[in-house]
Formats: structure tokens, C-alpha cells, sequence
């Protein structure tokens, strides 16, 4: 077993496994796959050959390799480590392949026309952190975030620089090193108020891909004393990969501190006493075993504790009594410890008992109506029947100018058929479905993302937060319907569906397709739940899309 440290990938003869293969590994024309300290990038699953396909291909160019140096993993600023971290994935292609070839998945075969209980939150929360690491780390990909900076209702408002929040120094250098030197909205109100003396404890909730892990690591590196070998900061992700992820933030932003280093919690990793890494991340079942099992971790040092994607993590079975007792111990063993929960999204009882958990915490959350981004134009079209509502699509695609495009649909029946016709008229498509594990729908999303198809449709089973940032427009191909009952609509998903598009200020348009009375009914009670009108749209009308897209 791996026992600490990291291991960069292994090239040449050695064999992995994937899809049930078991063969030598891709050479990528001789250049090794890219490596990391902190453990291998998902995105290397995309570039594997999917079983099956459409029966189109189109050649895939060799990944990247790191900007640090080819073979050497990564250490930020010279001087920055991490320990504990977990072994690198491998990928490979079968005999004969084109390991630059992508092959899409199999259309889902024909099943009975139900709706897809959509994926666990935790399953979403790894999705989304993965996709938007970037974003995260604040590095917006070319968008240019001024865009929506002069709008005070956007979450990217902000009327400060980073100097302003007084950080120390080293954190301003990092920051000015990736480009940035305007927080957003949640770090201009956040910031102040965590590394402010005495500490604040904090609930807060803003957009996806609004800097959210940026602000609670920041704040991580302001407590921080680099002089003391022991535990400072303590870190909770749902998964493995979120706290992998967390790791490559906190790489980035502790360049300029080279005593600072990472230990990972998570597994793989077999505890050695005692750890003398400031900063702790991992997962809550693990972390439990730290304090409880291997008496391998000092509690009485911690001063942050941090709860990443906390709806989910006091919210869900096993993780709310794992949360809770690391809360506990942590707070019995360190009363001065400062507390902040982080989410994109907070049921009201998620909030209440964060609230009874969390003694004098600042709360902030969104109010409804500024919950939908006010970038995003909302439309419904009406189509009697599946064939209008290819034809919409059709005409969509005629009309408008669209980078990217993600359809929502009810089933894997409805994502099959579009999907087939779609290809039948050249386009490329990509589909995520109930019957594809996470680490296919990761390699899906990041092709997508990579922009290697264009259109994206999904079932219920991605509903829920999967974030792509250059998504144009969002298409609810079928509104969205609470698994529960499907006789009422599901604000959450649609709210998560529509934001898909319209990041970082750039306009979004949402079209919901309309075939019934009923859905007719459900595209009502949203417009008046969210107080957004959503007007009718003629996708046959150029003039009326004209309008839509310059307006």
C-alpha cells in the first residue's frame, strides 16, 4: 500500500486497468502524461476510449503537458510541500487504438420512459469542484469577469481590490502572480470579517464559480503561523477528489510560503505520527479515525476548521454524525477555533442546524430573487410533440449564436433519441446518464468542457450543479419536476439547470420547452416562485432571436 508522500505517473511498460482492459500504458508519443503532487488529475480519464460509439470520431490532440516541468511534480514557489498525498492515476487505450481518438459512449439503450433520480449531492459536489478548479483558484480561463463587476447585484460586484482586505503579503504576491487583484463579491464581504481579530465563525452561501474555496483558503493562509510544525487549519471535503482539489488551491495560493505544507486525510493514505503539516484536509470518515482511532492528529493547536460543500456534509447519512463529532472534538480540544461553512446552495434546515451547531455565526445567504443570476434570460417555447421539439432545436441552432449547449431531459430515452438524431445531422454530441459511473461522467464533462462536442444532454442524473463555464444556453428539453412528486416543479433544479450558463457575466439564455397544459402550469409557478418573468419565444421568428441574442 501507499504509504504517504506522492508518486508521479509511471510511463512505458507498466499496465493499469480501465474499462475492464488490462494492457501497457500510453506513451503519448513519448511525452509522459501530465504529473502532480497532489494526485493525478481526472481529466486524463477523458482522453481513454469509451466502449462502444455513435459511430463518429474525430482525432483528440495529446494533453498538455505541465507548465513545471515535464517528469517533475509540482512544488508551487520552490518551496511549498504537500505530504500524504495520493498515488497518480493511470489510463491507458486497448492494442491497436488511437490513443487520440475519442470515442463517444454507447446512446443508452431503450428504457422505460421514467424519470432519473438524480445523482448523490456528494457525487455533484465532486463533479462541480472538479470542473471548476479553475474557477476556483480564481483563474477565470480568458473570461473577463469586468464584465459583470459594475452590476451591484452580481456575486462578482466588488468595489475593493485584495489589497484592501489587508491580507499578508505573500498571499498578495501569489494572487498578483495569477492575475488577480479584484475579489468578488463573497470574498470582499467574507474576507474582512474572517481574518479580522477576535475570529468570526460563518455560514455562507454565494453562486457556483464565485470564489468560494478561495475565500476559506485565504483565510486558512492569514491564520496560519509558518514557524510552527503542527496542525492549524483542518479541512472537511465529502470526497477524495474535493480535497485533492482543495490541495491544488492552496498549492497555488501558498507560493510565497514555503514553510507551509498539506497533509491529506484521505484514503491511501496510512497516518504516521506525529503530523507536522499545518494544514489538514480530508475527508470526514477519515479524519474521524485521525482523532479517534490513530490519536495521530493534535487537536489543540486547530484554529480553522473549515466545512467545504457544507450542505451535503451536515445534510447527508453518515456525514452529518461524522461532521458533528469532528466539530466537537475539535471545539472541545480548541475552544478558540474558527468555524466557516461553505455552499453554493442551503436548505432552511440545513441552515438551522448549522446555526444550533455553530455558536454565533454569521450568517449570508441569498435572498430568492438574487438566487437566479439576473444575466440569464429565461424563455418558454412551445412544441406539441418530440418531433417540434428537435425542430426547435433546429431552429435554435439556426438563430442563435451558441459556443456550447446543455439539454435537460426527463429519461434516458428522450437524451437517446435526440441524441441519435442530433448525430444524424452532423453535430457532435455528448450524453451523461444514470448507467455511466463518476468517473465517465467526469471524462464526458471535461471533454465537453474542453470543447471537443458541443452539446451536452443529460438526464435528471446531472441536474444538479454541473458547472461549465462557457455554456451559451441551457435548453429544459423537459422542465424540471421533483423526483417526489413530478406533479410540481423543482426550484432547485431549475435554478441549478439555468445557471449552467451566464457565468462569470456573460449572458445566458434558458429555453424551456413547453409540450402540455401541464408544463405550461409548472414554467408558471417558476416564473412567479422567482419573480423572473419567462416570456414566449418563436424559435422560427430570426427577428425575435435577433433581438434575444443582441438585447
Amino acid at each position: 500500500m501507499f504509504q504517504g508522500g506522492s508518486m508521479p505517473f509511471r510511463g512505458g511498460g507498466n499496465s493499469t486497468s480501465i474499462h475492464g482492459y488490462k494492457g501497457p500504458v500510453s506513451s503519448f508519443n513519448g511525452a509522459p502524461p501530465p504529473q502532480h503532487t497532489f494526485g493525478a488529475s481526472m481529466a486524463g480519464i477523458a482522453n481513454a476510449n469509451m466502449n462502444g460509439g455513435y459511430g463518429y470520431s474525430y482525432a483528440m490532440q495529446p494533453p498538455p503537458q505541465p507548465a513545471f516541468g515535464r517528469g517533475q511534480p509540482f512544488v508551487a514557489g520552490g518551496g511549498f510541500r504537500g505530504r500524504g498525498g495520493p498515488p497518480n492515476f493511470q489510463y491507458q487505450h486497448p492494442p491497436g487504438s488511437n490513443p487520440y481518438k475519442y470515442v463517444a459512449p454507447k446512446p443508452p439503450p431503450a428504457s422505460p420512459d421514467v424519470m432519473e433520480k438524480p445523482m448523490g449531492p456528494e457525487e455533484v459536489a465532486l463533479l462541480n469542484k472538479f470542473l471548476h478548479k479553475k474557477v476556483d483558484l480564481m483563474q477565470n480561463s480568458g473570461i473577463d469577469v469586468s464584465l459583470d463587476r459594475s452590476d451591484p447585484r452580481s456575486p462578482l460586484h466588488s468595489i475593493r481590490s485584495f489589497r484592501d482586505l489587508r491580507l499578508r503579503p505573500e498571499l498578495l504576491e501569489a494572487l498578483n502572480v495569477l492575475g488577480f487583484t479584484q475579489p468578488s463579491k463573497i470574498q470582499e464581504f467574507a474576507l474582512p470579517l474572517l481574518i479580522m481579530e477576535p475570529p468570526t465563525n460563518i455560514i455562507a452561501q454565494s453562486q457556483s464559480g464565485t470564489g468560494k474555496t478561495a475565500t476559506f483558503v485565504l483565510t486558512m493562509l492569514s491564520r496560519v503561523d509558518p514557524s510552527k510544525k503542527y496542525p492549524q487549519c483542518l479541512c472537511l471535503a465529502p470526497t477524495y477528489e474535493l480535497a485533492i482539489q482543495i490541495g491544488d488551491v492552496v498549492a497555488k495560493m501558498a507560493q510565497f510560503l514555503p514553510d507551509v505544507a498539506v497533509h491529506y486525510a484521505v484514503r491511501g493514505v496510512k497516518p504516521s505520527a506525529p503530523i507536522t503539516e499545518q494544514i489538514i484536509i480530508g475527508t470526514p470518515g477519515k479524519l474521524v479515525d485521525y482523532l479517534t482511532k490513530y490519536n495521530c492528529l493534535d487537536a489543540s493547536h486547530i484554529c480553522c476548521l473549515v466545512l467545504d460543500e457544507a450542505d451535503v456534509m451536515i445534510n447527508q447519512a453518515g456525514y452529518t454524525q461524522q461532521s458533528t463529532q469532528i466539530y466537537n472534538i475539535i471545539e472541545e480540544a480548541s475552544p478558540i477555533v474558527q468555524t466557516m461553512l461553505f455552499s453554493a446552495t442551503y436548505g432552511e434546515d440545513v441552515v438551522k442546524f448549522a446555526m444550533q451547531l455553530i455558536k454565533n455565526a454569521v450568517t449570508v445567504t441569498l435572498k430568492r430573487e438574487d438566487q437566479s443570476l439576473p444575466n440569464i434570460k429565461q424563455y418558454f417555447v412551445e412544441c406539441p410533440g418530440r418531433d417540434a421539439k428537435y425542430q426547435a432545436v433546429v431552429e435554435l441552432y439556426s438563430g442563435l449564436t451558441i459556443a456550447s449547449c446543455v439539454i435537460f431531459t426527463h429519461t434516458r430515452r428522450s437524451a437517446s433519441w435526440l441524441a441519435e438524431r442530433m448525430i444524424e445531422k452532423g453535430h457532435l454530441v455528448g450524453v451523461l446518464h444514470g448507467e455511466m459511473s463518476v468517473e465517465e461522467r467526469a471524462a464526458s464533462i471535461e471533454q465537453f468542457k474542453e470543447g471537443i462536442f458541443k452539446v451536452l444532454i443529460t438526464t435528471n442524473v446531472c441536474a444538479r450543479g454541473i458547472d461549465v463555464s462557457q455554456v451559451t444556453i441551457v435548453i429544459n428539453y423537459d422542465p424540471p419536476l421533483l423526483y417526489e412528486n413530478p406533479s410540481e416543479p423543482d426550484y432547485d433544479t431549475y435554478l441549478h439547470r439555468i445557471g449552467r450558463t451566464g457565468r462569470f457575466g456573460k449572458a445566458g439564455i434558458a429555453i424551456n420547452f413547453v409540450d402540455s397544459r401541464e408544463a405550461l402550469a409548472i414554467i408558471k409557478k417558476i416564473e412567479a416562485f422567482f419573480g423572473k418573468p419567462i416570456p414566449k419565444l418563436d424559435p422560427s421568428d430570426l427577428e425575435q432571436l435577433e433581438a434575444v441574442e443582441n438585447g
